[in-house]
């Protein structure tokens, strides 16, 4: 596989910029998702457009061993390595909507605060399902539970039913950009901030939210 593979990425101010990849660059990017996405306890910005390549790209993969001999060995290492691409795609889905389902009610209120001109965490299919979610998960509640109960307990605060995601879980991350200055907490109240540096290539466990940004923007890989 030579072929290049254009894809748009918006920036932190909501500009789209046109990156050109090749195939195995862009499986790359979707296996540097899926690590991300499943070791961080909240949901990140969805990656729809690497989604959306990835099974474009599969789908050509599909038509070429399809004209290729059939017995020809290449063939058989082409489906294994289509086989682990798809695995590593399903994987990444379903861990997004686990946690939507999870944690539903505070990704609702987020997508309601996000400020105008801000990049979604959610892709539009994401959106329609986490609405559709809320909306069966409350009425189931209301016909199980609450109308049973007296009227001044008819009503349920979701935001505060439902546990949010634990930003001060610790996370193993590898550094792939060098980092200075990074404010880390303190663990205890009668500790001090510091600020340490992150060099390039080194391993660290650190508390989520410190480095949640650097996740966000590429500088940091969870392992």
């Amino acid at each position: 596989m030579t072929e290049v593979l254009d894809l748009h990425e918006q920036d932190s101010d909501g500009s789209s910029e046109e990156v050109v990849l090749t195939p195995a660059e862009l499986i790359e990017r979707l296996e540097q998702a899926w690590m991300n996405e499943k070791f961080a306890p909240e949901l990140l910005e969805s990656k729809s457009e690497i989604v959306e390549c990835v099974m474009e790209q599969l789908e050509h993969m599909e038509e070429n061993l399809r004209r290729a001999k059939s017995g020809d060995l290449k063939v058989s290492i082409h489906r294994m390595e289509m086989e682990r691409i798809r695995y590593v795609l399903s994987s990444y889905l379903r861990c997004r909507l686990m946690k939507i389902e999870k944690f539903f009610p505070h990704i609702l209120e987020k997508e309601k605060m996000r400020p105008v001109g801000e990049p979604s965490i959610l892709s539009p299919e994401e959106f329609v399902f986490v609405k559709e979610y809320t909306n069966h998960t409350e009425t189931h509640f209301k016909n199980v539970a609450l109308k049973h109960m007296p009227p001044n307990l008819q009503q349920v605060d979701l935001l505060r039913a439902v546990p949010k995601p634990d930003l001060d879980s610790y996370v193993f991350l590898k550094v792939k950009e060098r980092q200075e200055n990074i404010l880390v907490e303190p663990e205890a109240d009668e500790q001090r901030d510091y600020v340490i540096d992150l060099e390039e290539g080194s391993q660290h466990l650190i508390r989520y939210k410190t480095i949640a940004p650097l996740v966000a923007s590429g500088a940091v890989q969870l392992i």
